[in-house]
């Protein structure tokens, strides 16, 4: 009996399109960018959606997988337009093959040097290539989505969660309702709703707040009205696409009016709700003495605004400084510069050297001019490390080589070569740091930090610094997305 193909490509990238670095070929080598023989052993076991796409394959044994791409790189700059259009081109095999099913893990709110909506061109040509072949796609919450994804589409749904920890979950299901509809078990159709309203993430967390709200309704939905999905999406504030805002996809069973008229409904409350988005935050020296002022045990003072997770370049020093101005007395850790050649520098002198340094400040200077320092190296690794989650559990990381440097008898300052959230705690064991020794942890993150440092934190204190995810965003030079939502965000 002939078993039934699936066509799979995951192209994942979260775009700022404010900041000054472009994201090329390196970025996605460090994260993600696997053959399809190397696909088993790396996503195996691993809460992720390639880690559910394997999951399927074992526990539905009619099916198999040809691979077409496999790469995600860290959010960050527009993506280098040959690069794109050399993804574009792997991922429009599915054309040419006898596909049963298309299934697509994309970001949602990938922007590339030319190109403010680059996956809603892709998925034209996709829809265009495969027929009517079924096409599943899964989204990041905070994708900005072309109102045509409901007609290029059979099966799209969202991540529900922000940390996102169900990336695997939203998997399963995607490749389920996938499954059904080429069997004729089901016959779905998709509605997406826009909401015209950027919607800063900072009050956008699942567990509490406007968006725990918003995902309890379109669970309600689901139930009251026997829907397939309902997926509120965030939108990404720093993607300065004419798709740019939130959005609502929700799925029926043969009933695209159902679907439209839940998706609207989600989309109102979004709307109703847009001001408790907008969050506030302190300057870094007033956030580091809050943190200090709770009962012992380790805090975190984040700077979202440099956070890689948005899109941040690792290289702000305004935190820093503010860190060495305040110079609390207490163990302490600053999480993280981006200086590839500061690395190598630590490397050639080698472990115990001490040395001049500048700290930030080295990509650009529009965030702040390097901060001085005489450091000692104290440790070096390989950059390597598996997370231990909940987000992206198992999915193994590679930083390129890292230095710890000792500022002082109480500060530890880690320098990577790749950009990316220190988000996990096996990050820190990596650099030979103990979190129970640490009582303040300054860390470029923003909310998926929460997720596995929420529970080891006394507490968690936001601030607001220069950078390229900074919280106003009346400063950001918007230019593609739509002139009313422009002038809304200008006027708030």
């Amino acid at each position: 009996m002939r078993k039934k193909k699936l066509a799979v490509a995951r192209l994942w990238h979260e775009g700022n399109s404010f900041s000054p670095v472009p994201t090329g070929a390196e970025e996605f080598r460090r994260r993600e960018w696997v053959r399809p023989d190397q696909a088993r052993a790396h996503y195996a076991g691993t809460a992720t959606e390639m880690g559910a796409l394997l999951e399927f394959l074992d526990q539905n044994a009619d099916w198999e997988m040809e691979l077409l791409l496999a790469a995600a790189a860290p959010p960050g700059g527009r993506v280098e337009d040959d690069l794109f259009e050399t993804f574009r081109a792997q991922i429009l095999k599915a054309g040419e093959g006898a596909f049963d099913a298309v299934y697509l893990s994309l970001h949602g709110a990938l922007v590339t040097e030319s190109d403010p909506a680059p996956e809603a061109r892709l998925l034209r040509a996709l829809r265009q290539a495969i027929g009517r072949t079924p096409l599943a796609v899964t989204f990041d919450l905070h994708a900005n989505l072309a109102p045509e994804i409901a007609e290029l589409a059979d099966i799209a749904l969202a991540y529900r969660t922000y940390p996102h920890i169900d990336m695997r979950e939203t998997a399963a299901k995607a490749l389920a309702l996938l499954a059904a509809t080429v069997a004729g078990r089901i016959r779905p159709r998709l509605a997406l709703a826009k909401v015209p309203a950027i919607l800063p993430s900072f009050n956008m967390r699942t567990e509490a707040g406007p968006m725990a709200e918003a995902q309890a309704l379109a669970r309600r939905l689901e139930r009251e009205r026997g829907l397939l999905d309902v997926s509120p999406l965030g939108g990404f504030a720093y993607g300065d696409s004419p798709h740019a805002g939130a959005s609502v996809l929700a799925m029926a069973d043969g009933d695209a009016a159902l679907a439209q008229a839940a998706a609207e409904e989600v989309a109102q409350f979004l709307w109703a709700n847009r001001a408790r988005f907008r969050a506030e935050a302190p300057a870094p020296a007033d956030g580091i003495r809050k943190a200090l002022g709770v009962p012992p045990g380790l805090v975190a003072v984040l700077d979202p605004s440099d956070n890689p997770m948005s899109g941040g370049i690792g290289d702000t020093p305004e935190l820093f400084r503010a860190l060495l101005a305040e110079a609390p007395q207490v163990p302490s850790v600053f999480a993280f510069f981006c200086d590839p050649p500061l690395v190598q520098r630590a490397r050639a002198a080698g472990e115990g050297a001490q040395f001049e340094a500048a700290l930030g400040g080295r990509r650009t200077t529009i965030y702040g001019p390097p901060v001085p320092v005489r450091a000692r190296v104290l440790r070096l690794s390989d950059g390597r490390f598996v997370n231990r989650g909940p987000m992206e559990t198992g999915l193994p990381v590679e930083l390129g080589g890292t230095a710890v440097l000792g500022i002082s008898d109480r500060l530890q300052v880690i320098v990577t070569e790749g950009c990316q959230s220190p988000n996990d705690p096996a990050y820190f064991e990596l650099h030979g740091i103990d979190l129970a020794e640490v009582r303040l942890l300054c860390v470029k993150a923003k909310n998926h930090f929460r997720a596995a440092f929420g529970p080891l934190c006394r507490a968690i204190v936001e601030v607001d610094a220069a950078g390229p995810a900074g919280f106003d965003l009346r400063k950001f030079p918007f230019r593609h997305a739509p002139q009313d939502i422009v002038r809304a965000v200008a006027e708030a």
